[in-house]
């Protein structure tokens, strides 16, 4: 009796340690899966974010061309109408030299029809 109680006490124990043993390797199973799942969803993050960086990188590239470009263009445009704003003082210039060259020749003229009228006139003496 005591023999068979023993067997039956080992045998049970036996069959607890290998549903023990089964428990411990589903539960290392679940955890290897759940350990790839979070690290392929992480990954996932990880990727996009790479991806999303090389698009800034390439606009921050992209962008800083084109200001580069219409910082240059805007520098052409300011000499344009420097040299436009020039031109115009320039004709305002000769303009008033034409209108002074004018008046000093109306001066002269009116001067000249004096002396002349006064030739004609005969002389009061």
């Amino acid at each position: 009796m005591l023999s068979r109680l023993l067997k039956e006490h080992q045998g049970k124990q036996t069959e607890r340690k290998e549903a023990q043993e089964k428990r411990r390797k589903d539960a290392i199973a679940a955890a290897t899966t759940l350990t790839e799942a979070l690290v392929d969803h992480l990954n996932v993050g990880v990727a996009q974010a790479y991806v999303n960086q090389r698009k800034l990188d390439h606009e921050v590239k992209t962008l800083q061309t084109q200001a580069a470009q219409f910082a240059k263009q805007t520098t052409q445009w300011i000499s344009l109408v420097e040299n436009f704003n020039q031109a115009l003082k320039e004709i305002g210039d000769v303009e008033n030299w034409a209108r002074s060259i004018e008046k000093d020749m109306r001066i002269i003229a009116t001067a000249l029809e004096y002396v002349y009228k006064g030739q004609l006139q005969p002389s009061a003496s």
